[in-house]
């Protein structure tokens, strides 16, 4: 969005140069990628930065309030109670939609957001070969910043390290999620062994023996759980824990906080960057206009899984009276195709802001962000398939 930027680019990427920055991502990580790396980054305008710094740093506070907190606890299901939860999420992600204001000017709106972890090691790697490919293309050779709260990158991956490991050494610490080189994530798990090396495991390689984890013959003294609920309990997988036992593990983070900080927090928050959002449980009438002016989305699922985006009376009928609770109706977005493509048109934004919470820091320390660019109806990976200049990205600012 950034004009000083956005014209230098979109005049000199070439396909050529995009092949390569694919190709120098998918080598630095020995992998490939299941979803797609949008064209370009976003540059970010000081203006812009500020306000949804600010916007970030505001919600993850109110969310922060033990009164708040105990409310969201509501949403921990008794089946998933796991002891030991912390005071606050080792990870939080602050999605934004990039929208205009009645003004004209371009601000953040909410969309939704997670106690849990997001694309932490790979959005490292991703601004290193943006720019690296920018090297060569006029006014663009310089030194990129996709951090926040005056990080650089060696001092990112230091918090990053300290969030994910605590005091312990990586050979004792997994990264823990289902049948990880089949996750579309599985990029970020090899950044993170990369950055960190930590190692990413399946929890049915686990043992269990009293209330000790290990993993062959080396215990698992910390988590970096990325195990999504609605695919473990979709896929009826076995593990070989309890998720309500008393286990002698660290968690980052810990699971109560899929459930707390979730999408179930937007009702209970109050800024002018959040859209009015009521739980389905919550509603005597159909709201006025409801299929133009709201969504529908269940609580529990990720990449826009269930979002209905143009619902009726009778799609809320569907919804049992016990799931209710679940599901929420949220004032509806436009998003602005705010970012220029170079194909013509443009393209709409997300901005994911990504705060870490080592286990000695007080507070979420606002530290970097993800990107994602949409032309379809929604911003997720599947539902843009046919389209050029979508998919993952990253919003870059000129170190200063």
């Amino acid at each position: 969005m950034d004009p000083r930027f956005r014209g230098l680019f979109n005049a000199q990427i070439t396909p050529e140069r995009y092949e390569w920055y694919v190709r120098e991502l998918s080598s630095r990580l020995d992998c490939t990628f299941e979803f797609r790396l949008a064209e370009s980054p976003l540059f970010l305008p000081d203006d812009f930065k500020r306000s949804i710094v600010d916007a970030a740093k505001a919600i993850v506070a109110q969310l922060s309030a033990p009164s708040r907190i105990e409310q969201m606890k509501r949403a921990i299901p008794a089946r998933w109670d796991t002891p030991g939860m912390d005071a606050l999420p080792s990870f939080t992600q602050v999605d934004f939609a990039v929208v205009r204001d009645k003004n004209g000017a371009l601000v953040p709106k909410l969309i939704e957001l997670q106690g849990f972890p997001s694309l932490t090691c790979l959005q490292v790697t991703q601004r290193d070969a943006w720019r690296d490919t920018m090297r060569s293309m006029d006014g663009l050779d310089r030194e990129w910043s996709c951090w926040f709260s005056g990080l650089d990158r060696d001092s990112f991956i230091e918090l990053a390290k300290r969030t994910i490991t605590g005091d312990h050494d990586p050979a004792e610490v997994i990264l823990m999620d289902i049948d990880p080189p089949k996750q579309k994530t599985y990029p970020d798990f090899a950044a993170t062994k990369l950055l960190t090396g930590v190692d990413a495991v399946d929890p049915r390689a686990l043992t269990k023996r009293g209330k000790q984890l290990f993993l062959g013959n080396t215990r698992v003294r910390r988590i970096y759980n990325r195990v999504v609920f609605d695919e473990l309990i979709a896929k009826k997988i076995e593990i070989p824990f309890d998720y309500r036992e008393e286990l002698d593990v660290e968690w980052a983070p810990h699971p109560n906080w899929y459930w707390a900080w979730s999408k179930y927090s937007l009702p209970f928050l109050d800024h002018p960057s959040v859209p009015r959002a009521t739980f389905v449980s919550d509603l005597d009438r159909v709201p006025d206009d409801f299929t133009a002016r709201y969504v529908l989305k269940p609580l529990f699922s990720f990449a826009g899984g269930g979002v209905n985006v143009e619902p009726t009376a009778a799609d809320l009928d569907a919804i049992p009276a016990a799931d209710r609770h679940t599901w929420c109706v949220q004032e509806k977005i436009e998003y602005e195709p705010a970012l220029q493509a170079a194909d013509g048109g443009g393209a709409k934004i997300e901005i994911r802001m990504m705060f870490l919470r080592p286990d000695d820091e007080a507070k979420p320390v606002l530290a970097q962000n993800l990107v994602r660019l949409s032309r379809g109806k929604m911003l997720g990976v599947d539902f843009n398939k046919q389209f050029t200049w979508v998919g993952s990205s990253i919003a870059l600012s000129p170190e200063s």
